[in-house]
Formats: structure tokens, C-alpha cells, sequence
């Protein structure tokens, strides 16, 4: 694996269903890396291992591998294709070198196959798409071709034509060679050369044509050369295709059906001679000890770096750290985490291969490699030579969009948050905090199956069971008015008794937060006695008056009072403060108030209507609108008892199209039908 030339670093990814899992074990398979092509449906895949998998039938991790093919070394990357695990895929674009992009031919485009288009299209990622499942009822390639033009980010290039389509699928039509290929019947992977049927031979000319037009527009002399001769050379076209897909303004389409491993070899041999090499790669950019601009090269010869990109727990090794090399050689037992600024011993460096590891000696630049039980470094660290120090952007995550309320169902509070926090490591976007008014505990993540799932492997792997309930709303209380009011606590039983009396002004400070004035003049209430008045309001407000929440932004003034030279106390001051302040709160005119959320939403124009009537349905205001890359962004403020379960809404209105993002605005007066349930809900509690 010394000639980088000869690697190749690939993630697989589309939408959910497409056969993303299948297209990997096919390929495997092909490759003579695996034995044999397991089944999602059936829990054999050599992929999709996890118990949590294996029961859902879908990814949830990327999942590694690699494979040898006619010289070369591929690392390949299985990604997730259901939007609660999006972030897998989104990090996943940021450490490979290019994209094997599947868009199932039933289905055709999804929002999520857009929203991972568009991944592809803002880092310029180099990207091949795979027309998958061309052997399924309702299949159709001119549809899905067509679906790709009007809605992906990308100029298709067909590379193969489909022999026949559904139950007739048996074949393809290799553009660039003008030869014909039948599939294997037993599944091979591979075809037999044959002639292109009568009824193909216009369609191919077309999209041969319409290759040699786009190959051409990616370089002068090819433009030259096609409108000179009208022909472009196989050479030429590889060359050009390799230009235009390093350039991202092209993508080559293939096709195939994983599950009957129909056209796997030759998209194998595409995979081979057009996408690049990391030596084919800009080099990487980071910055020195000093904090300067520094980059490496994609050289076996270079100081080695690499970036942490994925931490797992695994059954066997333990705590796995999984890291792609960008530079230099990796041999040895030891290398500097750059970020964490400390040197790293490790036993042995492996391969990723499904859920097991093959020992090897050394990595250079393109490889996906493993090691296990480091001490300190975390996902995103980069590692490099300790004479050669870099840092390296951390990597960029999704951001929680939904959070639940957690508790440990048989009450074993300690062991789930050291699991929580264990798991944290391994899911970036995963946030563990506490929401300081209700007392709860808050998990956030992209959404309910998300977090679902981080309990569902806490439970197998830690042994501890994790409750998920809708968040309490940290709502609070005010007041609108003024009010002039006498708090009296007085208590005689025999012996000592408790005399405190003290009258206050109290008012709205209208967002100002909380204000104590001392007006007495002379000694109707000592002067040891008013700070116990104050304490005592504070301990009022932090208990509520109205249904339990917080009062906030009052003004008290303390304006009068008496005491008794026996039977005052500080206990009893604070106690009259208390019956004043919650007397005069009534009178001021208590409200409740509610928090609203800063969201801005981005959506397609088509679904603009639905996206902005639902927000007015929500009580929600619209701030403004944008436009960015052809979508639209809407700006609104939202109370946030109306958007807790907003991820699973949006997706279901903009057919996963939707995507948003939330924090903290301010806090609002609740209307006033809706603020009597809140206080009968708080008091029937």
C-alpha cells in the first residue's frame, strides 16, 4: 500500500433505502474480500453489525472496510442514510477523498439524497452516483436521470446505459467503450462482453455524445480536440472525466442492483481509473505551534498527521480510535496528539474491517486506520510528528435539534450519566445539560430515534436503562403594576414569640432583573432585621406565586415597618418580607411569561406556504426572510413549548427537505386562555 497512487478513500452515501449496505457488501464481495454478500433484512450483513442495526434494519454508524481490486486499495466508508443519524455522513464528507453517491431508481431523489448533494457540493467533493435497484418494480433510469438534473447540484454524465429494466434489468452498456456487458446470473459481480442490442444503439450514441460535450468543456485542448476531430479518445475521456470530477462541476453515473450484485465490477473499474487518489488531492491546510498557516502534502514522504474522526467502544479491543492519514508514514508505537498537546503510546495499528480489525504494520496517506485504548485523545484531535507539530480545523457537526428530559429507570442516577458521558466521545452531536429552573437533566440529539438508540446501546453496553420525557417549559412570573402592601408575621404561644412587620413598594423592572431598595428612615425596623426582609422575598420569588415558576424583574422597596424589642427576629422579618411580597405580587398584577426560540429554517420555495403557516399556527413570528443557494431561509421567533418536537414536523412537511436551527431569544407574556392551563396543570401537580 506504499504507491498512493494506487489508493482510493470512498464513502458511500444517499438516502435512506437506496442500498447503500448492499452496494458495500456487494462490492467486498466482487473483490473477493468477503466470502459472502449478507442481507440488511436479515442481520447478516458484515457492515451493519450493531444489535441496534441488526433490529432496525438500517445504519446507524459508517461502517469501514476496504478491498483490493486490479492493483488498487480501496478504504471504503458505509454511511448512514436516515436523518436522525445525518451527522455521520456530514463528517464523513469532510475526511474522504470522494463520494460513490447512490440514488435508488424507484425512490429517485429524496430530500435527504438533496441534503447530501449538497454536502457533496460545498466542499467540492469528487463524486461518482450510482443508479441502484435498477432490477425493482416501478424502476426507471430515464426518470431518476431526469430527477437528477432538475434537483441535485451536479451535472450528471452517463457513463452506463441499462440492458433492459425491473425483472428485464440483465445488462449495461459501457459509454465510454461503446461495449455491452451481460450480468452474471449467479452473481459474480461480473458480465460477459456482447453485442449492444438494436434498440440501445441511438440511446448510447445520445449519451455518448453528451459525454464527449462535457469531458471536452473541462479542459482547452479537449475542446480543441473534440471540435477538430468530433471524437474524444478513452484516454481523453478518462483524463477529462477526472478533471471535471475533481473539479465537482461532474458526476459520472453508473449503474447497477446490489442485491443481485448486477454491475458491481464494472463500477469497480470506474471507482479504479477515474475518481482520485489523496495524492490526486490538494494538500491539507492547519496551522504550526505558533499558530502560522501551515499545510501537508498527500506524501508518504511528508512528517505524518492524520485527524481523529470517529471514537468507538468496541466488544473486544476496547475504546477504538479511528483517524484517516493525510501525510507522511505512520510506523512505530507512538505519535503527538497535536490538539490535546500530548504524546500517545499505542500497542498496535489496525485496519477497520466491519466489526473486526487486521493488524498491519504502517499507514500512509488515504488510510482508514484504528488504534485502541488511548488515554487522552477525543474525536476531532489531530495526531502528527511530534518534530513536525499541526493542528487541523476541527471537524464541523450537526447541531441538537431536539432535547428530552432523562432519568434512570431504576433509579441508578450516577451509572447513566458516566455511560451518557462515555457516549459523548463517540456521537459529537449528543449534548448533556442541565436545565438550572426545572432541575432536569437534558439530552439533545438530531432526533427521537437518535436518542432512542444512544439509550438502546447504553442498556447492552453499560447495563443501565434511560427514560426519555418531554422537557419541562422554564417558564416564569411577573408583574404589570404597582402595589403598596403591609407583610405581618406575628406569633405568641407562651414564652418568646416572633414579631416582624414591614411594608414594601413593589414594581416592574420590565427585563431589569431583580431590585432591593432600603428607605426606612430611623429605627421602625432595624437595621439587622432588613436584610432578612430581602432574603425572605428572594426565597419568595425563587418558589413562585402564581404557579410555581420563578418571579422575575421586580422592583422592592422597603418603606416602612415596626418591630418588638423581645420578639423580633431575623426569621420573623424574613417571614413578613415573604407575606408582603407574595400579597403585593397579586395585587401588581401577576403574568406568567414563556421562553421564545431564535429559528431560522431553511426550506425549498415549494414548501414556503406550509413552513410559515405552521409557524403561525405555533404562535410563532416571522422576523424576516433570505435566500441562500436556491433555498429559502425563514427567520421567526417561536415560544419553545411549540417547537420541542419540531424536527419530526418539518421533516414531515418538506419531505426531509427541511432543515433548522434553534437558541435562546427572550421571554414573552403567554396569552392568557393558555396561561390558565399552565396554572391549573402546575397546581393540579
Amino acid at each position: 500500500m506504499q504507491d498512493i497512487s494506487k489508493i482510493r478513500n470512498i464513502a458511500i452515501i444517499g438516502h435512506g433505502s437506496c442500498g447503500k449496505t448492499s452496494l458495500a457488501e456487494a462490492m467486498l464481495f466482487t473483490a473477493g474480500k468477503i466470502k459472502r454478500i449478507g442481507k440488511v433484512d436479515e442481520g447478516s450483513s458484515a457492515l451493519d453489525f450493531e444489535e441496534e442495526e441488526v433490529q432496525r434494519n438500517i445504519s446507524i454508524n459508517t461502517s469501514f472496510h476496504n478491498y483490493s481490486w486490479k492493483k488498487h486499495d480501496v478504504f471504503l466508508m458505509d454511511t448512514p442514510g436516515d436523518d436522525n443519524f445525518i451527522n455521520e455522513t456530514f463528517i464523513a464528507t469532510q475526511v474522504t477523498d470522494a463520494a460513490v453517491f447512490i440514488v435508488g431508481a424507484v425512490l429517485g431523489v429524496k430530500g435527504q439524497t438533496i441534503k447530501f448533494a449538497d454536502f457533496i457540493a460545498e466542499r467540492s467533493l469528487p463524486s461518482l452516483i450510482m443508479i441502484n435497484k435498477l432490477d425493482r418494480e416501478r424502476a426507471d433510469f430515464e426518470r431518476t436521470i431526469s430527477q437528477i438534473e432538475e434537483s441535485l447540484p451536479v451535472t450528471p454524465v452517463v457513463l452506463h446505459v441499462p440492458i433492459g429494466e425491473e425483472e428485464n434489468f440483465r445488462g449495461l452498456v459501457d459509454v465510454m467503450s461503446g461495449k455491452a456487458y451481460l450480468f452474471d446470473e449467479k452473481g459474480s459481480g461480473k458480465g460477459t462482453e456482447t453485442d449492444i442490442p438494436d434498440d440501445l444503439a441511438d440511446t448510447v450514441a445520445q449519451y455518448r455524445e453528451n459525454l464527449m460535450e462535457n469531458v471536452a468543456e473541462t479542459d482547452d485542448d479537449l475542446i480543441e480536440k473534440f471540435l477538430e476531430d468530433g471524437e474524444l479518445s478513452i484516454e481523453d475521456l478518462k483524463s477529462g472525466l477526472k478533471n471535471g470530477i475533481a473539479s465537482g462541476s461532474i458526476a459520472p453515473v453508473c449503474v447497477g442492483a446490489a442485491t443481485s450484485n448486477f454491475g458491481t465490477s464494472m463500477l469497480l473499474d470506474v471507482i479504479n481509473d477515474i475518481l482520485p487518489a489523496p495524492s490526486d488531492r490538494p494538500a491539507k491546510m492547519g496551522a504550526d505551534a505558533s499558530g502560522e498557516p501551515v499545510e501537508r502534502n498527500p506524501s508518504a514522504d511528508e512528517k505524518f498527521s492524520a485527524q481523529v474522526f470517529k471514537t468507538m467502544a468496541d466488544p473486544y479491543a476496547g475504546r477504538l480510535t479511528i483517524f484517516r492519514v493525510y501525510s507522511g508514514t505512520l510506523s512505530g508505537d507512538t505519535f503527538y496528539n497535536s490538539s490535546k498537546k500530548t504524546e500517545e503510546r499505542f500497542g498496535h495499528l489496525f485496519i477497520p474491517e466491519g466489526k473486526e480489525q487486521r493488524p498491519i504494520d504502517s499507514a500512509v496517506p488515504g488510510m482508514i486506520v484504528a488504534v485502541a485504548k488511548l488515554k487522552e485523545t477525543t474525536t476531532g484531535d489531530t495526531l502528527c510528528d511530534t518534530s513536525a507539530p499541526i493542528v487541523y480545523d476541527e471537524l464541523e457537526v450537526m447541531e441538537p435539534v431536539i432535547s428530552y428530559a432523562i432519568k434512570a429507570t431504576k433509579g441508578d442516577e450516577e451509572k447513566l450519566f458516566s455511560s451518557i458521558t462515555r457516549m459523548l466521545d463517540e456521537d459529537l452531536t449528543l449534548r448533556l445539560l442541565r436545565e438550572p429552573q426545572t432541575g432536569e437533566i437534558l439530552i439533545s440529539g438530531v432526533g427521537k430515534v437518535h436518542l432512542e438508540v444512544v439509550g438502546a446501546r447504553i442498556k447492552r453496553k453499560f447495563g443501565v436503562e434511560m427514560d426519555l420525557s418531554i422537557p419541562k417549559i422554564p417558564y416564569k412570573e411577573t408583574i404589570k403594576g404597582t402595589a403598596t402592601v403591609q407583610g405581618k408575621h406575628k406569633k405568641q404561644s407562651g414564652g418568646r414569640g416572633q414579631f416582624g412587620d414591614c411594608t414594601i413598594e413593589i414594581s416592574p423592572t420590565k427585563g431589569n432583573g431583580f431590585e432591593f431598595e432600603d428607605k426606612i428612615v430611623g429605627g421602625v425596623i432595624p437595621q439587622q432585621y432588613r436584610p432578612a426582609v430581602e432574603k425572605g422575598i428572594v426565597e419568595a420569588m425563587e418558589k413562585g406565586v402564581m404557579a410555581g415558576y420563578p418571579v422575575v424583574d421586580i422592583k422592592i422597596s422597603l418603606i416602612d415597618g415596626s418591630h418588638h424589642n423581645v420578639d423580633s427576629s431575623e426569621m420573623a422579618f424574613k417571614i413578613a418580607g415573604s407575606l408582603a411580597f407574595k400579597k403585593g405580587a397579586q395585587e401588581a398584577g401577576l403574568v406568567l411569561l414563556e421562553p421564545y426560540m431564535n429559528m431560522t429554517i431553511m426550506v425549498g420555495k415549494d414548501h414556503v406556504g406550509d413552513v410559515m403557516g405552521d409557524l403561525n399556527a405555533r404562535r410563532g413570528k416571522v422576523m424576516g426572510m433570505d435566500s441562500e443557494a436556491g433555498r429559502e431561509i425563514i427567520n421567526a421567533q417561536v415560544p419553545q413549548a411549540e417547537v420541542l418536537l419540531y424536527a419530526a414536523d418539518l421533516t414531515a412537511m418538506t419531505g426531509g427537505l427541511g432543515k433548522f436551527t434553534v437558541s435562546f431569544s427572550h421571554y414573552e407574556e403567554v396569552p392568557g386562555q393558555i396561561a390558565e392551563k399552565i396554572v391549573a396543570a402546575s397546581q393540579a401537580e
